[in-house]
Formats: structure tokens, C-alpha cells, sequence
């Protein structure tokens, strides 16, 4: 059998109104097959729940019924993508084990080497902080041969994925939209760097556009395919909450990453601690939840999970500059206040602590640390 007459029953099934995820599952583990499923009696179809006499005369109005079918494959194929049933060894193995798994997935890349996966999400306007967080633990999570899964939107999806290519790993973008519309457009260079490494799928046909029911709909899938989800910010309404909540009806692991408690874009994050998520503040704190699975790495682990720090030596001034500094960003002239210490000599001192790495300046004269600050000492400490 060929691989196109594989897919069709598949697409066929999928495609009769009013057979849903649920119910194309339970006429899978009923009968075994789509194409099983066509041949099958009235009788016996009646018996799987949720089938109706007129789900059944809609079935075999399908039975024959393949441009949908047609029209999919081929576009799939011009596009360089395939389809992916679930009886494909490339299907996600832990998406099986979700209530309501898609029958096939529409994938550009590659799905079948990525069996350790964890999902990273936040919020779509994320802070630096946030932005630089998160390709920290993506980077260090490739490193670690764990494949990172997001939903290639702005701010935290988009810093999860690229922060799991500079770290020379892999990395999965699961759409709100089909293939052939990727959303949002800016990302579409992303999307082909992506699919170099892992893979871009979605469970929408490829012209479908970025609907909005279709998000809480994708994000079933990137908890499902992941051992754990990282929420990196998000506010009380975030749609990374309902993530969340999805991760743990899927019985996995949930992680947060904490941020100021100023910060509103955090209360989120801060709720999931409460209610008993992990709190991240490095690698490790995800590693340490995970199975003890093979991982291939791709440099051997120390026990915290740190890189090497080098000690830097400050001067007094110098010290309390980088101390009145966080990773939320700080104006100059309130930092200025804060410290008080001459305005040239501050800005003199900020320059000084950014050439060595200490701190970052962002856009309209903002200043933070950075979120791996090197040990320093001043030299008032050095001399005791």
C-alpha cells in the first residue's frame, strides 16, 4: 500500500461532520482502522458512543468522498511538508496518550528523533527579563538533548525557540493555523530554521488561518507532546495558564518561573507556584523532575548545572551601582536617585559593568543586569 493510500482513509474519516477527535478515537480503538471504520456494518458502528444514525449515513456519504483528501496531500507534498497519522512510528508517542490526540498531524521537518520534549510558554509581550530568561533554560534544556516545544508566537514562544537553536538543539513550533498560513508572519524565516532542527505542525488543514479557538486547541498539543510545561510570564488571564491547567489534566509536569512581585506580568506564574507548580530558577529545576530517560548530551552536566563564573573585581561605587540593579530594566536617573552618586559618574560606571558583561542597556536609557552575573567582588571585600 502506498503511503498516499495510507493517509487518505485518514483524511477521509477526519473530514465527515461530526466526527471529532473523541469520537475518530473511540471508532480507532473500536475498529482499528479508517478505512475499517467505512467497511464496517450500521449495526456496529451504532454500538461505539457517540455515533448516530446520522453520523452514519454522513460516513458513508465519505466512504468515497476524497477531494478534500486529494487536495491536502497534494498540496503537502508541493510544499515539502507530510502527514502524519497516528499509526505512523513519527506520530509524538506522548500525544497518544491525551483524551483526544489529533488523528494526524501536518508536519514540516521532522518529528521521529525528539522522544524527551518539554514545553516552554509565557506571554506575547513579554519583558526582557522575561525574553532573556527564557532563552537561557531553552538553550541549556537543548544542551541537555531535551527538544523544546512552543507555540511560535510573539515574546516567549518565539524566545523559547530561538533560544533552543543557539543552543544547538532541537525544537518543535505547534500552529494555531495550518502550514501553508503561518502566524504570526514575521516568523515565517524562523519557521524554516525551525524545521532544520525539529519541526513545525499543526493539526488545521494547510489553508486554515489563525482563528482564535484554534489556540486553546493547539495548546492541548504542545502539553500533550511534552513532559513538562515551563510558564515563563504570565498574567492572571494568560492563555499560557489554560496550558497549564491542560498540562495538568494530562497528569505532567508544570513549571514556573518567577518575577517580580511588582510586575503584573507575573501574578500568573506566581498563582501556578502557589498552587504547587515548580518553581525554575536554573536547568536543574526542571531536570530533576524529569525520568531518568537516555538523553543524548551535548555537554556533560555539573551538579547545579552552572557554567564556570569567573570573579570580577569592582570598586565601591562600582558595587552599588550593579547591587541597585535588577533584571527588570531601570532608567538612569532612577537609578541615578537610588544610588546617590553623581550622574557622570554613574554613567561612566554603567559603561564600565556593560563592557564586562554585568549589565545590559536596553532602548530609552534602561538599564538591568544580566541574568547570569558573573562573581564580583569590591574592592573593599578583596582587601580584608
Amino acid at each position: 500500500m502506498t503511503a498516499t493510500e495510507t493517509v487518505r482513509p485518514w483524511l477521509r474519516l477526519r473530514s465527515v461532520p461530526g466526527i471529532g477527535n473523541l469520537i475518530f478515537r473511540r471508532l480507532l480503538d473500536r475498529f482499528g482502522a479508517p478505512m475499517a471504520v467505512f467497511e464496517a456494518t450500521r449495526d456496529d458502528l451504532l454500538t461505539v458512543e457517540g455515533i448516530t444514525p446520522r453520523l452514519v449515513a454522513a460516513m458513508r456519504q465519505h466512504a468515497r468522498a476524497d477531494e478534500f483528501s486529494d487536495r491536502e496531500m497534494n498540496k503537502a507534498r508541493r510544499m515539502g511538508c507530510h502527514i502524519v497519522t497516528q499509526a505512523d512510528h513519527r506520530y509524538p508517542a506522548l500525544l497518544l496518550q491525551i483524551p483526544d490526540p489529533p488523528p494526524y498531524l501536518y508536519v514540516y521537518g521532522d518529528t521521529a528523533a525528539f522522544p524527551v520534549s518539554v514545553a516552554m510558554v509565557g506571554s506575547r509581550h513579554a519583558t526582557t527579563y522575561g525574553l532573556t530568561t527564557t532563552r537561557r533554560l531553552s538553550s541549556d534544556l537543548a544542551r541537555q538533548g531535551i527538544t523544546v516545544v512552543s507555540g511560535l508566537a510573539r515574546g516567549i514562544d518565539t524566545a523559547a525557540h530561538e533560544g533552543a537553536l543557539q543552543g544547538g538543539g532541537n525544537t518543535v513550533a505547534v500552529l494555531g493555523s495550518g502550514l501553508a498560513k503561518i502566524y504570526p508572519r514575521e516568523n515565517a524565516d524562523l519557521c524554516h530554521r525551525i524545521a532544520t532542527r525539529g519541526a513545525v505542525i499543526s493539526e488545521f488543514p494547510l489553508d486554515a488561518g489563525p482563528e482564535p479557538h484554534h489556540f486553546p486547541q493547539r495548546n492541548r498539543i504542545i502539553s500533550g507532546m511534552s513532559l513538562g510545561t515551563v510558564v515563563v510570564e504570565a498574567t492572571r488571564r494568560s492563555g499560557s495558564l489554560i496550558t497549564a491547567r491542560m498540562a495538568l489534566e494530562q497528569n505532567r509536569e508544570i513549571f514556573a518561573v518567577p518575577g517580580s512581585v511588582n510586575s503584573y506580568k507575573s501574578m500568573g506564574t506566581h498563582a501556578l507556584i502557589k498552587e504547587g507548580a515548580k518553581l525554575v530558577t536554573h536547568v536543574g529545576d526542571i531536570l530533576e523532575e524529569l525520568p531518568p530517560l537516555d538523553r543524548q548530551q551535548a555537554e556533560p552536566p555539573d551538579a547545579n548545572f552552572s557554567r564556570p563564573q569567573v570573579a570580577i573585581t569592582l570598586s565601591g561605587d562600582e558595587q552599588i551601582v550593579l547591587d541597585a540593579l535588577s533584571p527588570y530594566p531601570t532608567h538612569v536617573d532612577e537609578l541615578t536617585r537610588q544610588v546617590n552618586i553623581d550622574a557622570g559618574r554613574v554613567a561612566g560606571i554603567l559603561l564600565t559593568l556593560e563592557l564586562q558583561g554585568l549589565v545590559n542597556q536596553d532602548p530609552g536609557k534602561l538599564f538591568r543586569r544580566t541574568d547570569e552575573t558573573p562573581c564580583a567582588s569590591s574592592e573593599m571585600e578583596t582587601s580584608r
